[in-house]
């Protein structure tokens, strides 16, 4: 593979001596692309962004119609610019392989493209360029598609339930979840900062935001150790998992929070808003809300408050 990238971004001249293909193929591609992005694992890369640099090389099946200068008949290089945006703005990850692989199976959706060969390198990280180069064809996209390892919005919308602490720890709880359980719909529980938070309320730093989703976390975990037909998730595949499995889950928040692009503008007075922006994440089909009257909002989805009484589903 490494000679095969090696040959994908090198002169023509070079490719012409080395048939690296069974078949003829066309290529177009994007060269030193820059783009300013917040990615990286270490916790020095949080909170800013960095210069990162794409190369992409695309060889696409050749057309044997009349193009007539029509750009709607090939593979535009807008294709390409798109899928390093959309994956760049989807959600903050910290690998630049994980970003590298998302590019790759955006461009191959393409019918004509054939193979893709994606560079990508952060400029400033070092005294040099820092980068990772990948391969991929079609035929690993569509073998991906068959595991079930795409990434498509969901068909199946979830239930979210939000509960306060009033509700975990009302004596009705149980009945509720077993009443859910009934249903057969896959549900996700939410939860906000517990009533003995990690003194973290209403700070604004970046630690004290950590410390809070931490709390809820803690929370959540407290409410799954109340009922073994809760499972804590903290991931957006986790979630997608056990959406499908139409299993209950009780949502984790802290990764999908730091990693989301546009986060939600939460404190430990409306911890309810997480809720509110994962229906809207998950296309839910409606956010329950119970034990505490929230502010009104507007999301386009169906929202009811439930009372603390024994049975609301």
């Amino acid at each position: 593979m490494k000679n095969e990238i090696k040959l994908a971004f090198s002169h023509p001249v070079e490719r012409s001596i080395s048939k690296i293909s069974d078949i003829e193929l066309d290529r177009i591609s994007l060269r030193d692309h820059i783009v300013e992005v917040e990615i990286g694992a270490f916790q020095s890369e949080r909170g800013l962004t960095q210069r990162i640099c794409f190369n992409v090389v695309v060889e696409v099946k050749p057309l044997h119609q009349v193009i007539d200068d029509d750009v709607d008949k090939i593979l535009s290089y807008d294709k390409v610019t798109e899928a390093i945006s959309d994956e760049v703005c989807a959600e903050r990850v910290n690998l630049l392989e994980t970003l590298a692989q998302r590019i790759a199976d955006r461009v191959l959706t393409e019918p004509q493209a054939y193979r893709v060969f994606v560079r990508i390198e952060k400029l400033d990280r070092g005294p040099g360029a820092l980068g990772v180069e990948i391969v991929r064809t079609e035929d690993d996209i569509s073998a991906n598609n068959q595991l079930g390892l795409n990434n498509d919005e969901l068909a199946i919308r979830p239930h979210v339930v939000y509960l306060s602490n009033t509700a975990i720890n009302s004596e009705y709880l149980g009945g509720w979840i077993s009443q859910l359980h009934a249903l057969k719909d896959p549900v996700v529980l939410c939860v906000g900062i517990p009533e003995n938070p990690m003194q973290a309320i209403n700070q604004k730093s970046s630690i004290w935001r950590r410390l809070d989703l931490l709390s809820i976390e803690q929370n959540a975990w407290i409410l799954a150790g109340k009922n073994s037909k809760c499972v804590v998730v903290s991931t957006k595949t986790e979630l997608n998992y056990a959406i499908k499995q139409g299993r209950i889950s009780v949502w984790a928040p802290s990764k999908m929070i730091l990693d989301a692009i546009n986060p939600p503008d939460v404190d430990a007075s409306n911890t309810y808003k997480l809720a509110y922006w994962l229906v809207n994440i998950l296309n839910g089909k409606k956010l329950s809300i119970i034990g505490v009257k929230p502010i009104s909002h507007d999301h386009g989805k169906m929202v009811e408050t439930l009372p603390l009484k024994e049975c609301i589903f």
